[in-house]
């Protein structure tokens, strides 16, 4: 499984580990990954994503996964999530119809 958040697209960075003597060592940053469980509220389902703690957080900030899907581009999305965003738009054309 690749190490990337399905609703931000952050990704394993590299760098290096520079001692005191300035000897350079490659090393990789990995994201911070969680598994949760996200409500959403247009579709009342629950879906399971690999996300980031800061991709998390920002989806409690918006107001819930709707809200952060309604705002995100697509672009940066996964496969799954564009598929659930495209759901949730058509479920608010639907509900306001």
């Amino acid at each position: 499984m690749a190490r990337r958040c399905e609703l931000t697209g952050k990704a394993v960075q590299t760098g290096n580990n520079v001692s005191h003597a300035k000897n350079r060592n490659r090393r990789r940053f990995l994201p911070n990954l969680c598994d949760v469980s996200l409500m959403s509220d247009a579709l009342g389902e629950t879906f399971r994503l690999r996300i980031s703690a800061h991709a998390l957080r920002s989806v409690e900030h918006r107001g819930g996964l709707d809200a952060f899907l309604g705002k995100a581009r697509s672009v940066d999305l996964s496969l799954k999530v564009q598929r659930i965003k495209r759901r949730v738009e058509k479920a608010r054309v639907e509900a306001a119809a």
